[in-house]
């Protein structure tokens, strides 16, 4: 046979023909790929010398899943179906084959990759290797037979959990479930796995019996399935809100499972066309390859970030001790710096609480973290110690001289090579920077809370922030596994700022007699993690009106803050800290605060408000028209240009539903000349607030949209 393929390596071992399958970057299943796999395979079954088939991958994939770019240009359901079906039979083709083939994996096993090996006879991984479907995360369901045949391997509870969640499982999980066959050394795959085969050619092992599709002892009676299906379809309804896959995914199982598998095959691809062509799938699609693009900018494209090996953080409070976390657990050589030893041992205690999660789930032992305390971590209340630091971040008092005085104690300490890092959330980075000799070297790093869970972190280039800064912080960011987006300096930076506009449109409503429990209820069916009152009593409504304050001072009339907001800050009832907020938290149970209450009553006598219903839609409508517009402001103000970066800042780091898209990608599906219409109706409503930017009227003009490029 052919030996000679583009994307496949062949060796014939005492008689079985291995496939070493390697099509950069993770071995996805392109169309050439495929096209080439399939040649392979059938001149190996034409090949009296090849008697049995391995195939395995390179590096760190078997076959890591399919070229998911290829579906964003899909837009009917005919543009797919056909290849789709194609596929699928291909699959089928292995199964039923005369020949034997074993799969040796070698690496990420995952969506159509998983496919490819259960549709193989017999299945070989190496230890620790990742095996799963995926693909609901990405707004689709497994395409290539994966929810007929995990069932038959896993159980149909187990396959329910893997599809309609889509996390991997390592080797040895999956061993214990019956999808692999055998779990073995890495360096003795490929031989183990021709060994298996050979145990096909010496009628050891039935090649119709190791079929998959004949695989009946996992599924369930009639009535075991009908009651675990019933189940599943209400759990998943309720968790999948807003989402089309996973139910997608449960009808497949569902109806599928018979003795005619190629009829469940066929309606399988069905349902994976009806997500692949919907905008929930092209909005996760785009996420995720967005997240892999994020922080690769041209302007720091051919620059080398400097190595990071010590890390000091300054401040031990909830934020620093998030963040010790994360520096712990990614091997950074760590030093601790606080005011004195009092807060030292508070700030230790609150990284070990950051632990006790894992702990509890067994996924660390408590010896491995006392091993990580005493090998990594360093704690001081002497800057001076921090003379051999890569990287200083600082998350200390919000106060502009404290934070210039540390700075410039550490500039006289720290090697040049050294980054400045700032956590503020509000100060202006190029004002704290100019009082150093090198700007250049300082950096905002705004991690959210809580540090260690959430994925966000939102680097702010100052006025004169070098691009070895630049470049050295996003390799950090992803080296700690968070998504880098990267923004200029500016008040609130992006994600505050932008939040409030998604948010702030909502005292207007209020103010307009709008009832703040519906303003809440629509924002949470809209698809948000909570609404405006609940977020300000968890983050403080005294910050949030200082905040608010501070644009006002900075960027004009537009932004001044609304009179029943300044009411509602002089109650002094600031949130949960306080005890109570937009509600009282005294109770059991949060029940709306009678101060406030009384204050918008107040409110609405003195100035002849009447009570005012609208519907979810015309609440959203508003609430998002707020935000569009803001986030079109900051692009006019050069905050950031990159609306894929804006919509994953708002997703990673507010909740915003992923299958929206986020903000701009909404804003593009709802239409700018629609757009622009709602900001002119509110603003001859509401004031100059909801004032259209030029850059939307721009947009409209020329039929532009945000996601053009």
């Amino acid at each position: 046979m052919k030996t000679d393929f583009k994307t496949i390596a062949v060796e014939v071992k005492e008689g079985v023909g291995v496939f070493t399958m390697n099509n950069p970057p993770v071995n996805q299943l392109s169309q050439h790929f495929v096209e080439e796999l399939a040649q392979a395979i059938s001149e190996a079954y034409a090949d009296d010398a090849i008697q049995a088939i391995v195939l395995t991958g390179t590096g760190k994939n078997f076959i890591a899943g399919a070229d998911i770019t290829q579906i964003l240009g899909i837009e009917t359901r005919d543009d797919l179906l056909g290849p789709a079906l194609e596929g699928t039979r291909f699959l089928s083709s292995i199964e039923i084959g005369k020949k034997p083939v074993v799969a040796a994996i070698n690496g990420n096993c995952l969506g159509g990759g998983l496919e490819i090996a259960m549709a193989c006879h017999y299945r070989v991984a190496a230890r620790g290797v990742n095996l799963g479907q995926p693909e609901v995360q990405i707004g689709l369901i497994p395409g290539g037979g994966g929810t007929q045949r995990l069932p038959r391997l896993v159980g149909l509870r187990y396959a329910l959990e893997m599809i309609t969640i889509g996390r991997p499982i390592k080797a040895e999980k999956a061993h214990q479930r019956g999808l692999v066959d055998k779990v073995v050394d890495a360096g003795k795959l490929v031989e183990k796995a021709v060994a298996a085969a050979r145990r096909f050619v010496t009628g050891e092992l039935n090649i119709k019996a190791r079929m998959t599709r004949n695989q009946y002892h996992w599924i369930p009676s009639a009535a075991e399935k009908k009651t675990m299906m019933g189940f599943t379809k209400a759990m998943t309804a309720a968790q999948s809100k807003g989402y089309i896959a996973p139910m997608k995914a449960v009808e497949a199982i569902d109806k599928g499972l018979s003795f005619d598998i190629d009829t469940d095959l066929d309606r399988e691809v069905e349902l994976f066309v009806d997500c692949a062509v919907s905008d929930v799938a092209k909005n996760l699609i785009g996420i995720f390859l967005n997240t892999r693009a994020a922080g690769r900018l041209l302007r720091i494209k051919d620059v080398e970030p400097a190595p990071i090996k010590k890390v000091a953080m300054l401040g031990g409070g909830v934020m620093g001790s998030g963040i010790v976390s994360l520096l712990l657990k990614g091997g950074y050589q760590t030093v601790l710096w606080d005011i004195n030893q009092t807060a030292l041992e508070k700030g230790v205690g609150a990284v070990k609480k950051t632990f006790a999660y894992p702990i509890k789930k067994r996924k660390m032992k408590q010896q491995d973290l006392d091993a990580m305390l005493e090998n990594q971590l360093q704690t001081t209340t002497d800057l001076k110690q921090l003379g051999d630091v890569d990287l200083v971040i600082e998350a200390v008092l919000e106060d502009m001289q404290v934070k210039q005085d540390i700075w410039k104690q550490l500039e006289g300490i720290c090697p040049a090579h050294t980054v400045f890092a700032t956590n503020t959330s509000a100060l202006p980075i190029s004002e704290m920077a100019a009082i150093l000799a090198d700007p250049g070297r300082m950096i905002g790093l705004h991690f959210f809370n809580p540090a260690h869970r959430m994925q966000l972190l939102e680097i702010i280039c100052a006025e004169k922030t070098s691009d070895t800064a630049l470049s050295t912080s996003v390799a950090f960011a992803r080296a700690i596994k968070k998504v880098p987006i990267v923004v200029n300096d500016g008040p609130g930076f992006y994600v505050s700022r932008q939040l409030g506009g998604l948010m702030g449109g909502a005292v207007y409503l209020s103010a307009d007699g709008v009832n703040g429990a519906a303003i809440e209820q629509a924002m949470i069916n809209f698809g948000m993690p909570m609404g405006p009152s609940t977020l300000a009593d968890l983050t403080g409504i005294d910050i949030n009106y200082h905040v608010n304050k501070t644009f006002e001072k900075k960027l004009g009339e537009r932004y001044k803050v609304h009179p029943l907001t300044e009411l509602i800050y002089q109650t002094g009832c600031y949130g949960r800290k306080t005890g109570a907020g937009y509600m009282d938290y005294s109770g059991d149970v949060p029940v709306p605060n009678p101060k406030v209450t009384a204050v918008v009553q107040q409110y609405f006598e003195e100035n002849g408000i009447l009570p005012k219903e609208l519907s979810e839609q015309e609440i959203v409508d508003l609430m998002l028209a707020n935000a569009i517009n803001e986030a079109a402001y900051m692009m006019e103000a050069g905050i950031c240009d990159r609306p894929q970066d804006m919509d994953l800042a708002m997703i990673y780091g507010t909740g915003f539903p992923p299958y929206r898209g986020g903000i701009l990608r909404y804003a593009d599906k709802w239409g700018l000349d629609n757009v622009h219409a709602k900001l002119v109706e509110l603003e001859k409503t509401y004031g100059v607030h909801f004032k259209p930017a030029g850059m939307i009227k721009a947009m409209v003009g020329s039929g532009k949209t945000f996601y053009s490029k």
